[in-house]
């Protein structure tokens, strides 16, 4: 029997119905709809039940074919039930179905074996790309298999367990701060807000409580800049919300996880709040640090406007070599800001567990692996080092 259920998803309202398939792994299929009213048309003209007959796809016999279909699947419906992706989110799955389809398929979507897959994996090894992007294409094929086994097309994923591990041996560790940059940098703000130059002045007036607010927090660019005045309190700050990686709409968190509060120093949820009070322009999703038009914020125009210019007033500069010229650039990046409070917590000894919270990471193995290196050895010192094999 078929029912509809409302969503309220990240691409706004919308109308779910699940009917009895014998295609799938669960028993159910799912077909998304704008309005009540077109799913309501679709379980009475009786479509549903016409689709659980047909039972699997037909017309799917090739890899390039099963690519399509699950690409309309993440656009339409979303996997497994789940919500459709953002446009943003189906464009990045479009470049990389573009590798999966440009790949010479010498057998049909069901004759597929495992070597078939290993094969293919070689090719995106030694196509010339990143090993990331070669592990994120071979991770949206790995779903194009995985929908394809569910939905009845194929009896078993052949492509289960054939990975691309993305991370290097020697994988550097990431860029953190010292307090006295991090200071250094505040310094900056403080006189850039205060300079005699009006145009400076202004335009650090916003800048000054966002450097101020990512010191304190460590909350990513994208959830500071997407921040809305109510989301601030006596306390903190609510995160939930952030803008989409295209940089033009607001979205939820990526992950449940994201979803966090966060404490923040007094003075700096009084700076925060002044600016949002007094000084941030009308914006429609009532926005702390809204563009001057009221609009979404440049993450690349926050950094090279206002992060970027603090780094030099501060002297954090560094010297690299561009294709042969040594060149200055700034030290930091706005997201260096972030490693900063995480060094914070770990140096105050804070539980592992709350880190993982208050940086908003799903799997406390993502909180260990980029920091793992900040924490002290407990053992340090306490013993002579006489290494592990010794004489009794």
């Amino acid at each position: 029997m078929s029912d509809i259920r409302k969503r309220n998803g990240r691409t706004g309202t919308t109308y779910q119905v699940r009917y009895p398939s014998a295609a799938t792994k669960t028993g159910y299929a799912y077909a998304t709809f704008k309005t009540r009213k077109e799913a309501l048309a679709f379980v009475e003209s009786g479509r549903a039940r016409e689709m659980q007959q047909q039972g699997p796809e037909p017309e799917v016999q090739t890899v390039p074919a099963a690519t399509n279909l699950w690409l309309r699947i993440c656009e339409k419906e979303g996997l497994n039930g789940r919500e459709p992706v953002t446009t943003y989110t189906l464009k990045n799955y479009e470049y990389r179905a573009a590798f999966i389809k440009e790949y010479r398929w010498k057998k049909s979507l069901q004759d597929l074996t495992a070597p078939d897959i290993v094969a293919f994996r070689s090719w995106l090894l030694h196509k010339g790309i990143s090993r990331d992007l070669a592990s994120k294409v071979l991770s949206s094929f790995q779903s194009v298999m995985k929908e394809m086994t569910i939905r009845g097309v194929l009896p078993h994923n052949v492509a289960a367990g054939v990975c691309i591990r993305s991370d290097a041996r020697y994988r550097e560790p990431v860029v953190v701060p010292t307090r006295k940059d991090v200071f250094a940098l505040l310094s900056a703000a403080d006189a850039l807000a205060n300079s005699k130059n009006q145009t400076i002045a202004n335009a650090w007036r916003r800048y000054r409580p966002m450097l101020y607010l990512a010191a304190d927090s460590g909350m990513r660019p994208q959830e500071y800049l997407a921040l809305a005045k109510t989301a601030l309190s006596d306390r903190g700050v609510q995160v939930e919300r952030a803008i989409e990686g295209g940089g033009t709409k607001i979205s939820v968190p990526k992950t449940p996880a994201a979803r966090r509060f966060i404490e923040l120093s007094p003075d700096v949820i009084d700076m925060v709040r002044h600016y949002a009070d007094k000084f941030a322009p009308d914006s429609q999703h009532n926005l702390i640090f809204p563009a001057t038009n009221g609009g979404l914020q440049s993450r690349r125009n926050w950094q090279r406007r206002g992060f970027n210019i603090a780094c030099i007033e501060a002297g954090l500069v560094e010297t690299v070599d561009q294709a042969g010229e040594l060149v200055e650039q700034p030290k930091y990046r706005p997201y260096d800001l972030r490693h900063f409070f995480a060094s914070v917590l770990i140096e105050e000894k804070t539980n592992l567990k709350k880190i993982q919270a208050l940086m908003g990471h799903t799997n406390i193995e993502t909180t260990l692996n980029v920091y793992g290196h900040l924490f002290p050895d407990e053992n340090s010192g306490k013993k002579e080092d006489q290494g592990m094999i010794r004489s009794c």
